[in-house]
């Protein structure tokens, strides 16, 4: 299956190739860890794990960095009004940020490499660049000669001579040109800092990446990710002195995923409308998170509102409940409830059932031909609920058979592998599954003698442990709230 990607540096969607066949390197901007994600910081944490897990499952080794920006002049501020240090500040918000991605059922990355654990890198890619004429030293920093650089622009299409007057660029004195970027800040009283050859300091924003990536990930990545206001200056910048200190590509394909909109308002601080996803989670099911992010094509704009979200609550409620009343009746006929695990490759568990085989082999198909198209996640969404449409279909037959039972639950999981809009089920110690099902059916043999106590009181104790008794054509099923 050939995976083809909008390569943001061409402008063209180009068939991806790995530069090494069944290993892809991938790096992703990650937080600046000083407070809480919003939904905006979602998006790409979400949009990113589905490319990776898609990859996966067409047969790659995905070598996946997520970095965290653990120094910066926002960690400072928030240190200096929390009266606490800049490590303590970044340690609370890598374990909200780790927390919540779990809550998001996103797979942590292969490593999450942190800038103060690569200050020597740091500097050394630095000193590089200075020792090639790309960086000069200046009043205790040290900045980029970006006019040294003769592709600078490439990535955003931005032409320098528009930048000549600070856009976006921070302006500063010591600076031989406006466009010009700093690769390190000399210290100013009281800030955390390290010593280099240039004085004591700390990393600017840009060069934290290009460093780390080249650690992991080697001077030329496969893809490297982040949203979409990272283009410029974030990644331009990356793209200058990794290229710079080189003279490889920095990365073959660059992706980027577009804006989330409140209301149909541009999420900003000065507007007061950013939503934290630790905030959101307490109010709306994860899965529906991942629904919505993933129902709009990630390069496409998402606009962010109760009805939206709402919307995307009943959609995983009905793919969910499919899921759910196909274990319910395989469990009927076979007495084993357990789905079938996720297949590895592109093969299919057969049921024997010609015609059941051919539809699940085309909505399989369809679902793959719409994520190797640039990942487009809101058509692979409409196979899964073609999928859903199927084993309703199926299940309510009176011949419907084990095999084909699994078969469809199969598919299930092989697609909800990629995109995870299946809520994941959490241990109760209290109460297993197997305590559940025997409660249930005391309860109901407790209704038949018509001992209402008993009956009553296993009820109020499913309610207690947020279970969700329903009744079905099948009888009575449960699931956890």
């Amino acid at each position: 299956m050939t995976v083809s990607i909008y390569n943001t540096l061409t402008r063209l969607k180009e068939p991806f190739e790995s530069q090494e066949p069944g290993k892809v390197k991938m790096y992703v901007c990650g937080p600046t860890v000083y407070d809480y994600i919003h939904i905006g910081n979602a998006r790409p944490v979400i949009f990113f794990d589905v490319v990776r897990r898609y990859l996966e499952d067409v047969g790659n080794d995905v070598q996946y960095v997520v970095n965290f920006t653990d120094v910066d002049d926002k960690l400072i501020r928030k240190a200096e009004q929390l009266g606490r240090t800049v490590p303590e500040v970044a340690e609370t918000y890598i374990a909200a940020f780790n927390e919540d991605i779990e809550s998001l059922g996103v797979h942590k990355a292969t490593i999450n490499p942190r800038v103060t654990d690569h200050i020597p890198q740091i500097i050394a890619f630095i000193q590089g660049l200075v020792d090639k004429g790309y960086a000069y030293e200046s009043e205790g920093d040290v900045y980029f000669r970006t006019a040294a650089f003769a592709d600078y622009g490439k990535l955003s299409h931005q032409n320098i001579e528009e930048l000549q007057f600070g856009i976006r660029i921070e302006v500063g004195d010591r600076k031989q040109e406006q466009q010009d970027f700093v690769l390190w800040k000399g210290a100013k009283p009281g800030e955390i800092k390290w010593e280099s050859p240039f004085g004591e300091g700390r990393p600017g924003w840009h060069i934290e990446c290009s460093a780390m990536a080249r650690a992991y990930l080697g001077d030329t990545l496969d893809i490297h990710g982040g949203g979409h206001d990272l283009q410029f200056p974030h990644h331009e910048c990356e793209v200058a002195q990794s290229e710079a200190l080189t003279g490889k590509p920095l990365a073959n394909y660059w992706m980027h995923n577009g804006y989330i909109h409140i209301n149909n308002e541009k999420m900003s601080k000065s507007l007061g409308n950013g939503i934290t996803v630790n905030e959101l989670v307490k109010r709306v099911k994860p899965n529906a998170i991942r629904y919505f992010m993933l129902s709009t094509h990630y390069r496409s704009p998402l606009n962010f509102s109760n009805e939206t979200v709402a919307q995307a609550e009943k959609s995983v409620e009905r793919i969910a409940n499919s899921a759910a009343n196909l274990k319910h009746r395989l469990s009927t006929i076979s007495g084993e409830a357990q789905i079938v695990p996720v297949i590895s490759g592109n093969g299919l568990i057969a049921s024997g059932e010609s015609d059941l085989d051919a539809k699940l082999q085309v909505i399989h198909e369809q679902f793959h031909a719409k994520m190797s198209d640039d990942f487009n996640t809101p058509d692979a969404i409409t196979s899964v609920f073609d999928l859903v449409a199927e084993a309703n279909q199926y299940m309510n037959r009176n011949d419907a058979s084990a095999a084909g039972l699994r078969a469809l639950l199969a598919l299930f999981e092989r697609m909800d592998a990629v995109l995870g809009l299946l809520p994941k089920l959490k241990e109760d110690a209290e109460l297993l599954d197997t305590d559940i099902e025997q409660l249930i059916v005391e309860r109901t043999e407790a209704r038949q003698s018509k001992n209402w106590a008993r009956a009553d009181e296993i009820r109020d104790l499913l309610i207690e442990k947020n279970i969700i008794l329903e009744d079905t054509p099948q009888g009575i099923r449960w699931r956890r709230k």
